[in-house]
């Protein structure tokens, strides 16, 4: 990894950047679009990555209770793509969620399986998380048409 390359936890200051590079992905559909309001109203959830100090990618853990977590929001700035920032934010999501929790299971859905296949998920059913399907995929312009695969790390 770069080492000029670090991930941190997101901070009001990066809302406007964050929306950003949400708004390059959720345009083709690959993440849900996000208005500037509720990103900065969950800006706890989300981490960033930042190259040469400049904010190129993002991330953000949603937790839905109990031991079931999400990764979702995993975005890179297209120039930065393959530098491996969303392999290191995914790191991060992963270690912090060990450190805090003895038991749980991280899940996300993508349209990308093997980058989170190389990172340890494991391809699974999407009707494992009934919480996920009623709180965003039934809201989802794309929900009877799925293309995402569901992963998870359980521990």
């Amino acid at each position: 990894m770069n080492t000029h390359l670090s991930v941190r936890s997101a901070s009001a200051s990066d809302v406007d950047a964050i929306h950003a590079l949400l708004e390059l992905y959720a345009s083709s559909g690959i993440v849900l679009k996000r208005s500037k309001e509720d990103i900065a109203f969950f800006i706890g959830n989300f981490i960033v990555a930042e190259f040469e100090g400049k904010i190129c990618g993002c991330a953000a853990l949603r937790d839905f209770g109990g031991d079931l977590l999400e990764v979702r929001s995993v975005v890179v700035d297209p120039a930065r793509q393959g530098c491996g920032i969303g392999r290191a934010m995914v790191e991060f999501i992963i270690a912090d969620v060990e450190l805090n929790r003895p038991h749980f299971r991280l899940f996300t859905l993508t349209t990308t399986p093997a980058f989170f296949q190389r990172l340890g998920f494991e391809i699974t059913e999407k009707e494992s998380f009934p919480e996920k399907i009623w709180s965003d995929c039934s809201k989802c312009a794309k929900a009877s048409h799925c293309d995402e695969v569901a992963l998870v790390i359980s521990r």
